[in-house]
């Protein structure tokens, strides 16, 4: 896990820095091999926040979700695919709050902290193109303990291109 998201996501579930090698430990797989959606749920489960992996059924949805960003977004710096990725998240996000719904989970965390970096860089009318993108990226760092570092990205009330799509 890259060590800003890996940060975050500690302070995030309220745990220091040092309660990372018990999760380690816990799951018994050296760190430089795990990946972010392996040492992610034992964290959350170390903080308590069992609610952030979803119901009996919404966790393969949740690990779907850590797997993609997995594959997905780390190291994907190509501008056109991250235009695809977009697209795709907006199709999903039509008519939904969150990844899962109605329910925030520790996928919405992890794919903020990865869509960050390129959000930030996206243009007014970027943003309106992938209008659920954009409402579900502004709702997911107004969640209490997220942001943290990052800056926060402005989002316009009202929309400037009546073309967007």
């Amino acid at each position: 896990m890259a060590v800003a998201t890996e940060l975050a996501l500690l302070k995030s579930l309220g745990l220091s820095k040092g309660n990372k090698n018990s999760a380690q430990e816990e799951c018994q797989i050296p760190a430089p091999q795990q990946s972010k959606s392996t040492i992610a749920a034992p964290l959350v489960k170390q903080a308590n926040k069992d609610y952030l992996l979803g119901s009996t059924e919404e966790k393969a949805i949740v690990q779907q979700w850590l797997e993609y960003r997995v594959t997905q977004e780390d190291g994907n710096s190509n501008k056109a695919n991250i235009h695809i990725l977009l697209k795709d998240l907006h199709s999903y996000l039509e008519d939904k709050v969150y990844l899962l719904g109605y329910n925030f989970t520790l996928a919405d965390t992890l794919l903020y902290y990865g869509l960050h970096r390129f959000i930030v860089d996206l243009t007014v009318q970027e943003k309106e193109k992938y209008l659920n993108v954009s409402c579900w990226f502004c709702h997911i760092q107004h969640y209490p303990g997220i942001r943290q570092h990052l800056s926060s990205v402005i989002f316009l009330k009202n929309r400037l291109y009546t073309t967007s799509h």
